[in-house]
């Protein structure tokens, strides 16, 4: 509830400058973890769990050969939705170096997963979220909550331009349709980033990138009538924004934001910012373990399956140092995201007004 979010906020201020046992509160943290063996590898459920995904990943493909030029591709288009997400979430767990513990092979499969497997420019990703990770909710430095479509704060709405500007008031409400086209939104970014002098193996990510576009693109043209090639388009495309975003956001969307002056310690800023998604065995499958986002926040490298096992033992050490640790339903991470977002918009909402 808006409550925690402002109890949490000044937490997040009270801690900034309670730092002194910063090192060993974490390191104490990592020593319950490799007492309790969460660090190392899992590679028999990885195993499984690639053997599925690229399983689900060349059926679908093989399906929509079979079916060719009918109209129940649109349900094979939701499939392959959720397959693209569930690619992603292996691309994730490659990125942290959860499977493999170095380059090698980590980072050739997920730029042939990402690049050409889901369209997804896999060194441009890694870049984002690896700034992510250290600086979550940052307001300057981390990259998921930089305003350009959508302000995560009311001193963001006041120095808003552009898009943000127009549509912050009622950003809110846009949340979902704008999700509609976040799928389309990672292809171009991963294309715009081939120009960064930043982006390692330009020419590699960019010859995947075109691989899959061709492909992708040539198949719906190939097997599919121009009104049935569209309508695959949009479900395909659209779903996979949704189902992308709606794993991706509830981690961080609507926890207190850190601006620039903020100094907390690696424990404390993970902590505070993040939240966990209550669920099941279903919510863990669906959203690739980030559910525990605490836990994986804290301890990046640690294998999906781990982090409900950690969860525990984290959740305990927290109320022990008297942080807050955040945890609730899906719909409720959502319903907190939504409220955060409207009131960050509050700023031009009152601007707007005669």
């Amino acid at each position: 509830m808006f409550c925690t979010f402002v109890s949490n906020l000044c937490m997040v201020r009270r801690m900034a400058t309670a730092t002194a046992t910063a090192t060993s509160d974490f390191t104490r943290l990592s020593r319950l973890m490799k007492q309790a063996g969460l660090l190392g590898r899992r590679p028999g459920y990885y195993r499984i769990r690639l053997s599925v995904v690229a399983g689900l990943y060349l059926g679908g493909v093989a399906a929509f050969f079979w079916l060719g030029d009918s109209w129940f591709q649109l349900a094979l288009a939701v499939g392959f939705a959720i397959v693209f997400t569930q690619v992603a979430l292996v691309l994730h767990d490659l990125a942290h170096r959860q499977i493999f513990t170095g380059r090698t092979p980590s980072e050739p499969l997920g730029r042939v997963g990402g690049n050409l497997g889901i369209g997804l420019a896999y060194g441009w990703w890694m870049n984002k979220h690896t700034r992510h990770h250290a600086n979550p909710n940052h307001e300057d430095l981390d990259p998921d909550v930089s305003p350009d479509v959508l302000v995560w704060s009311q001193e963001q709405a006041r120095n808003s331009k552009g898009l943000a500007r127009r549509i912050g008031g009622r950003q809110a409400f846009l949340f979902y349709p704008l999700l509609l086209l976040e799928g389309l939104n990672l292809h171009v970014a991963g294309v715009r980033a081939l120009r960064q002098p930043w982006m390692k193996h330009r020419a590699l990510e960019g010859a995947l990138l075109l691989a899959h576009f061709v492909l992708y693109l040539g198949a719906l043209a190939w097997v599919l009538s121009p009104g049935k090639a569209l309508a695959f388009f949009a479900v395909h495309q659209g779903l996979f924004g949704i189902y992308a975003g709606c794993v991706f956001a509830p981690g961080h969307k609507g926890m207190p934001m850190v601006s620039e002056g903020t100094t907390l310690d690696f424990l404390r800023k993970q902590v505070l910012t993040t939240r966990n998604v209550r669920g099941g065995r279903f919510t863990d499958i669906a959203m690739g373990g980030l559910n525990y986002q605490i836990e994986h926040h804290l301890f990046p490298s640690m294998p999906t399956p781990n982090l409900r096992l950690a969860r525990p033992i984290v959740r305990a050490y927290c109320q022990e140092l008297g942080l807050p640790y955040h945890e609730v339903g899906f719909a409720a991470s959502h319903a907190e995201a939504l409220r955060h977002l409207h009131h960050a918009g509050a700023p031009l909402r009152k601007e707007a007004r005669p």
